[in-house]
C-alpha cells in the first residue's frame, strides 16, 4: 500500500501540467497601450495563475469582433463602446458586457487653437471629420446635447493630413492616440474636447462574452475579469515593462514614446478607473442614461430589453492578487 502511495505520489510529480481552460480573447485594434491591461495580465502570468490559458489575438481596420464572437471564431472579444453589446441585443446575438474596461470613453472632436471654439457647444454648426461608425454611434449624443446637425458632417478616413492642412478643420479621436501625433507633426497641442467629461455616458473598451459561457462557466468568466482588472492596477500604478513588450511584440510598429504617452493619458484623464478609482465597474443607472438617450434619437428601439447587453454579476466582487 505504501508502495502505491509513494508510486501514485512520483507520478503526479513527474506529470506534465495540467493546462489551463483555453481562451482566445480578440480585441478591436491593433496591439496598443489602449489594451495594456490584458497585455500587463498575460505577460504577468495573472490569467494562468486562474487556471485560464488567454491568447490575445490583435484586431485591425478588417476586424469585426462581434462577428467573430457570433461565429465561435473567438471565445471573447473587445467591444469599443457601449454600442457594440447593444447593437448585438438588437441582432439577437446572446452575448453580453461583462466589465467596463474604460470608464470614461476616450472619444474626443479635436480642432487646432481657435478663439471661436472653447466648448463642444462651439462646435454645432461647423463641418467635422466623423467616421461612418460614429454616425450611428456618438453622433447621436451630439444631437441630442448640443443640437449637432447632419449637414456638419464629413468623412474621416483615419488620415490626419485634412485635419493638419487646415487650422478651421474639427475632426474625431481618441484622446490617447491622435492628438499626439497631430502635436508631433505641428509642434502645437490642438484643442480637445473629450466627450466623456461633458456628459457623454458610453462605457469604453467592454468585455463582451457569450451567454453559454455565463451560463456553464461563471467562474472561468469571474476569473477572466479578475484578472484583467489587476493587469490594469498593474499597468497603470506599477511598471508597465512586460505589458508593453507584449504588445510591441504583436504590434512591431508600436513604439515607446506612444505607449508611454497613451499610459499618461490614461492616468491623467482617469480612463480607465474613472473619478472614483473604480477599475471595471458598471453599473444599472448608467446603461439605463445610456439606452435612454440614445433610442430617444431614435438609435435603438424603445422596446429593446437593453439589460441583455450587460451584466453586472462580475464587477461586484473584491478583486484580489
Amino acid at each position: 500500500m505504501k508502495f502505491l502511495v509513494a508510486l501514485a505520489a512520483m507520478l503526479a510529480a513527474t506529470a506534465p501540467a495540467r493546462a489551463g481552460e483555453r481562451i482566445v480573447f480578440a480585441t478591436d485594434w491593433k496591439a496598443q497601450a489602449e489594451q495594456g491591461g490584458f497585455y500587463q495580465a498575460l505577460a504577468e502570468g495573472l490569467y494562468a495563475a486562474r487556471g485560464l490559458d488567454v491568447q490575445i489575438r490583435q484586431g485591425g481596420p478588417a476586424v469585426n469582433v462581434p462577428q467573430l464572437i457570433a461565429a465561435g471564431a473567438v471565445d471573447f472579444g473587445l467591444g469599443s463602446n457601449s454600442f457594440i453589446p447593444m447593437n448585438m441585443v438588437e441582432a439577437g446575438a446572446p452575448v453580453r458586457a461583462v466589465m467596463a474596461s474604460f470608464q470614461k470613453d476616450p472619444q474626443v472632436l479635436i480642432t487646432h487653437k481657435r478663439s471661436d471654439v472653447k466648448s463642444l457647444a462651439d462646435l454645432k454648426g461647423k463641418p467635422i471629420m466623423v467616421s461612418d461608425a460614429a454616425i450611428g454611434a456618438y453622433w447621436g449624443w451630439l444631437r441630442a446635447k448640443y443640437g449637432f446637425d447632419d449637414s456638419q458632417i464629413r468623412k474621416y478616413t483615419n488620415n490626419l493630413a485634412p485635419f493638419l492642412v487646415n487650422p478651421k478643420a474639427v475632426q474625431q479621436g481618441y484622446i490617447t492616440s491622435e492628438p499626439f501625433l497631430i502635436t508631433r507633426e505641428t509642434k502645437e497641442e490642438p484643442q480637445l474636447f473629450l466627450l466623456a467629461d461633458n456628459g457623454y455616458p458610453s462605457y469604453g473598451a467592454l468585455v463582451l462574452v457569450p451567454d453559454s459561457w455565463i451560463a456553464k462557466k461563471p467562474k472561468l468568466v469571474q476569473a477572466f475579469v479578475d484578472a484583467t482588472i489587476l493587469g490594469w492596477q498593474h499597468y497603470l500604478r506599477g511598471d508597465p515593462k512586460a505589458g508593453n513588450a507584449r504588445i510591441k511584440a504583436d504590434n512591431p510598429e508600436m513604439t515607446d514614446d506612444v505607449l508611454a504617452q497613451a499610459i499618461e493619458k490614461m492616468r491623467a484623464y482617469h480612463l480607465v478607473e474613472g473619478d472614483d478609482g473604480h477599475i471595471g465597474e458598471m453599473t444599472d443607472a448608467r446603461w439605463k442614461d445610456f439606452f435612454n438617450v440614445m433610442s430617444a434619437q431614435g438609435v435603438y428601439p424603445k422596446t429593446l430589453d437593453y439589460k441583455k447587453a450587460y451584466t453586472l454579476s462580475f464587477v461586484s466582487a473584491k478583486v484580489t492578487p
